[in-house]
């Protein structure tokens, strides 16, 4: 299980890069690192993988789903998150966002083009399945 989350986390990263290295792309990627995978015996079925990621000034994620919960929260700087259907928010240190199982994170950006920004992300999710989606 622990090769398939790294798996899965070496993928997040894959797209954040592929991202910032198409062409005519300037945009930093985003610096992805697992900091934990647990099972959880009283949810059958389910993990929590914990993720720090930081935004490097100017860093944008691409358009994807996590097919989980998501839960993040702002350690440093300030960020800009968003789902189909709903307006961005601006988020700063001490604050909080939820993503869910079906939300497409349409946005989500350092909202600095100076400073870098990090933050935590919980992430409950089916056993085995990919941390991240991208979407067309």
């Amino acid at each position: 299980m622990r090769t398939l989350a790294l798996l899965t986390l070496s993928m997040l990263v894959f797209s954040c890069v592929a991202l910032a290295d198409a062409p005519g792309s300037a945009k930093p990627a985003a610096v992805v690192k697992e900091l934990m995978t647990q099972t959880l015996p009283d949810y059958p079925g389910k993990e929590v993988l914990m993720l720090s990621v930081e935004y490097p000034p100017g860093s944008v994620d691409p358009v994807h789903r996590h097919n989980a919960h998501a839960l993040v929260y702002v350690l440093e700087g300030s960020i800009v998150m968003g789902v189909g259907g709903s307006e961005p928010v601006t988020l700063t240190a001490g604050q909080t966002f939820h993503e869910g199982p079906d939300d497409v994170h349409t946005i989500g950006r350092n909202a600095s083009d100076t400073k870098p920004a990090r933050f935590v992300v919980f992430l409950l999710k089916d056993i085995g399945k990919p941390a991240l989606v991208p979407v067309e």
